[in-house]
């Protein structure tokens, strides 16, 4: 069982989550945080010494959240081209679609509002897109060693392809709530996957 420190970190971060994710970063005032929260500015700088120090906590949070959904089952997928659809899938129809965050896509919204606002926090979230690239990259070489994919593909323009489709969508559902966009790009990129493998 946490410790009364713990809960009350947890439930700020908690809050500030929801915040930032449905009013940005700067539309988000210390004293909405309070006011989510029921603390006191003393309470709430005993565990955070400024607002990005709590942003740079949500956002673990939130990956941590995205992780979970988006690389379910992961493990257990031999084939590593299903894996790449798998996780697409996720990212459109579990993460997305079931509203996990009330605003959208937290790292959608927050590259989106903090690029040329702020270079450290902006770089925090790309370098987690690259990741994600990356990992598809991985796979992408994998099933290459496998035999299974045609000759002559760049796997890190098909990875980042496929990270920007997904973000993509991602910022259309948001602005539409439009569950068609999620569901025409799942079956877009599976089409696109398909044409990577071996005829």
């Amino acid at each position: 069982m946490p410790d009364k420190g713990a809960r009350t970190r947890k439930k700020i971060i908690h809050a500030a989550l929801q915040l930032f994710s449905v009013k940005g970063y700067f539309h988000t005032s210390i004293s909405d945080i309070l006011n989510a929260t029921d603390l006191t500015k003393g309470g709430l700088y005993c565990h955070f010494q400024s607002k990005e120090d709590i942003w740079f906590a949500v956002y673990d949070e939130a990956v941590g959240i995205w992780r979970k959904i988006v690389f379910k089952g992961m493990r257990e997928i031999q084939d590593p081209l299903l894996r790449i659809d798998r996780t697409c899938d996720n990212v459109l129809r579990r993460y997305l679609a079931e509203d996990t965050f009330d605003g959208g896509c937290f790292f959608v919204n927050m590259l989106v509002e903090l690029s040329g606002q702020s270079a450290t926090m902006s770089r925090h979230i790309l370098r987690g897109f690259v990741g994600f690239s990356k990992r598809f990259q991985l796979w992408l070489e994998e099933a290459d060693q496998q035999h299974l994919l045609r000759p002559g593909l760049n796997f890190k323009e098909v990875a980042n392809f496929l990270v920007i489709t997904l973000n993509g969508a991602a910022t259309l559902y948001v602005s539409s709530r439009d569950k068609t966009v999620l569901q025409q790009t799942a079956g877009q990129v599976q089409f696109y996957i398909q044409q990577l493998m071996k005829a």
